[in-house]
């Protein structure tokens, strides 16, 4: 049965629905007595419905699975890693660019958007019509689904192309089983979600409510969104209004970042909330699984012995400049010492140089658990500033502020340097239009690896289908888009494949 189906069914009341997805303000609730009958009668059930669409982005269809299979391994900086051999084929398969149809993580990735956006749609059918809510409260349940109804789309049509644009809850067959929508109508959908949702959210949250989507994210998201269509005057006045706005600012230290103590930091626009402690050996537990997948093959430095997938390239390490700060947050190397003393091996196995990614790691802080607590920055100012840089040009000036300014902001950061002050590592004045975008793509490869992002950036840049090692591995240009799962296709006769596959 596809994910449509299930909605237009009555599943959207089962357990899943109300189930929390992280800390904080996304606790879990008893469910198993709703019915669409007794449910969206008060605020309190507004705001579980609510906390349901959030819950899909901490699951195996997003950031606990999908997007680093995607992100990560299917561009130039990571490799499967991993046991060799049968370890990991779906990630081999994203690797090596030969990718079926039934691949795992291509079908998750379809199915846990639609999860959420099914959600939204409810919560913007039904929410309105709740008697006697806070004004206030209402407005931003409804930004909140908007919001995230948003991201899904936008995730899905990234990696697929046209996608069938649901916007209400099926009811009918006819209604379930749609064509592919445009890409062009999605995106619109998407920014008009964005810009209603600006509307209605709130600048910042306390107490429980840390952790949901604020005014600043969704312009943020707006301003990425704008830069993926190339609106560069649009994207540059998002990206202004949150650098601006003077609720956000980098942690001068790169490494502060991805800290457990700094969650929903200073510097983050947007996190998908993750909790340890429940041991759940699955994707879809409310802890992220990268400690322990991405952990240095067999050493036990993490619970389970690391898993040792996500392998940083070759290539992309020897990247780094001299002095950039970021690699040894972002990569275990040979001769790292571990917490217990020992030091990373020259050689492991998925991992012939030895290297790791480091940036997700946590470490053992409960022998007994499998999953972290460690949040994932779904998005944060240093992008913002990239954002910006990226759609203003090589404009001079601080005060406005120019676009070589932010992009130097961001590296004088990686290097150690004072935020506020020319440096050598400035990237100088006088660069070429073209060569200052490069840079700027660049930046984006190193500040935001293993964030889930550079397979997107590689073909929003044209660098997929140029990437000597990516041309090496025959990356050809179907691969610009993903296979859409056989099985939906099997289910639903209007969907037709994307071309090559």
């Amino acid at each position: 049965m596809s994910i449509f189906h299930k909605y237009a069914w009555g599943a959207l009341l089962g357990l899943g629905l109300l189930s929390g997805c992280g800390e904080k303000f996304l606790d879990e609730a008893p469910n198993d007595q709703v019915t669409d009958a007794n449910f969206y009668k008060s605020e309190q059930d507004a705001i579980l419905a609510v906390n349901a669409v959030y819950s899909e982005l901490g699951k195996g269809g997003q950031y606990n699975y999908a997007l680093w299979g995607i992100g990560d391994i299917g561009s130039d900086i990571s490799y499967t890693g991993g046991g060799g051999g049968g370890d990991g084929i779906e990630q081999q398969q994203l690797d090596n660019f030969n990718i079926p149809s039934t691949n795992p993580i291509i079908n998750r990735l379809w199915g846990g958007c639609y999860i959420g956006i099914g959600r939204a749609n409810i919560v913007l059918q039904k929410v309105p019509g709740i008697a006697g809510m806070n004004p206030a409260i209402k407005n931003r349940c409804l930004g909140e689904a908007e919001f995230l109804r948003a991201k899904y789309y936008f995730d899905l049509v990234r990696a697929y192309g046209d996608v069938p644009l649901l916007t209400v809850p099926p009811l009918t067959p006819a209604e379930v089983n749609i064509p592919r929508t445009p890409a062009a109508q999605v995106y619109t959908q998407i920014v008009n979600d964005l810009t209603d949702a600006i509307t209605k959210l709130p600048t910042t949250y306390t107490g429980e409510d840390i952790g949901r989507v604020t005014k600043g994210a969704a312009q943020g998201l707006l301003a990425k969104v704008y830069l993926t269509q190339g609106n560069l005057p649009a994207a540059a006045q998002q990206a202004k209004a949150v650098i601006d706005s003077g609720v956000y600012s980098l942690f001068p230290n790169y490494g502060d970042i991805f800290k457990i103590a700094n969650d929903n930091g200073r510097e983050s626009l947007f996190e998908v909330q993750y909790i340890s402690g429940r041991n759940e050996y699955t994707f879809d537990g409310l802890g992220f699984v990268g400690n322990e997948f991405f952990g240095p093959r067999g050493q036990s430095i993490v619970p389970q012995g690391g898993y040792g997938f996500n392998i940083p390239e070759n290539d992309f390490v020897a990247g780094y400049e001299t002095g950039d700060l970021r690699r040894d947050v972002t990569i275990w190397k040979p001769g790292d010492v571990y917490p217990d003393g020992r030091t990373q091996p020259a050689s492991l196995p998925g991992s012939p140089s030895g290297y790791g990614c480091k940036k997700w790691f946590i470490g053992k802080v409960d022998t007994r658990v499998w999953d972290s607590g460690l949040n994932i920055k779904v998005m944060r100012l240093a992008e913002v500033y990239l954002i910006y840089a990226e759609a203003t040009g090589p404009t001079t000036g601080t005060s406005p502020l120019g676009g070589l300014e932010a992009l130097n902001i961001v590296r004088r950061r990686a290097f150690g340097l004072p935020l506020n002050a020319p440096s050598a590592r400035d990237v100088a004045a006088g660069i070429s239009a073209q060569a200052f975008k490069t840079a700027v793509w660049r930046e984006r490869k190193y500040e935001l690896a293993f964030e889930n992002d550079r397979w997107f950036d590689m073909k929003r840049t044209g660098e997929l289908l140029t990437s000597p090692q990516l041309l090496a591995k025959g990356v050809k240009p179907t691969n610009v888009v993903l296979p859409l799962p056989q099985s939906e296709l099997d289910i639903n006769p209007n969907l037709k494949q994307n071309p090559g596959y």
